[in-house]
C-alpha cells in the first residue's frame, strides 16, 4: 500500500493512486497534469519524511474540472444602532485525480 501526504493550497491531503481530491483553485486547465509536492510518503512499512528524499518523489494529478464550494454567509449586527451587514462567499475549487506516485 503506497500513499502520500501532499501540500495543496495551505492544506495537506492524504492521497493514493486513483484518489479524487478537491483542492483550492489551481492554475491549470481541464485535462492538464499537476505535480503536487509530497510532505510524507508511506510505502508499505517504510515511512519517508526526509526532505532530500521527498524532493525526488513526484505526485502527479490530472485536472478533472473546476467548481465552487458551498455558500458561506457572513453577517454583522450591532444592537440598537441600526447597523447590519450581510455578505456571501463561495470558494473557487479544482477537482483533481491522482494518477501516479513515483
Amino acid at each position: 500500500m503506497v500513499y502520500a501526504v501532499v501540500r495543496a493550497g495551505g492544506r495537506q491531503e492524504k492521497v493514493e493512486v486513483g484518489t479524487i481530491v478537491v483542492l483550492d483553485r489551481q492554475k491549470a486547465k481541464i485535462g492538464e497534469t499537476l505535480e503536487l509536492p509530497a510532505v510524507l510518503l508511506v510505502d508499505g512499512d517504510a515511512v519517508t519524511t526526509d526532505a532530500a528524499k521527498l524532493a525526488k518523489v513526484t505526485v502527479t494529478a490530472e485536472v478533472l474540472g473546476e467548481e465552487r464550494g458551498p455558500k458561506i454567509v457572513i453577517q454583522k449586527f450591532k444592537n440598537k444602532t441600526g447597523y447590519k451587514k450581510r455578505q456571501g462567499h463561495r470558494q473557487d475549487l479544482t477537482r483533481v485525480k491522482v494518477t501516479g506516485i513515483k
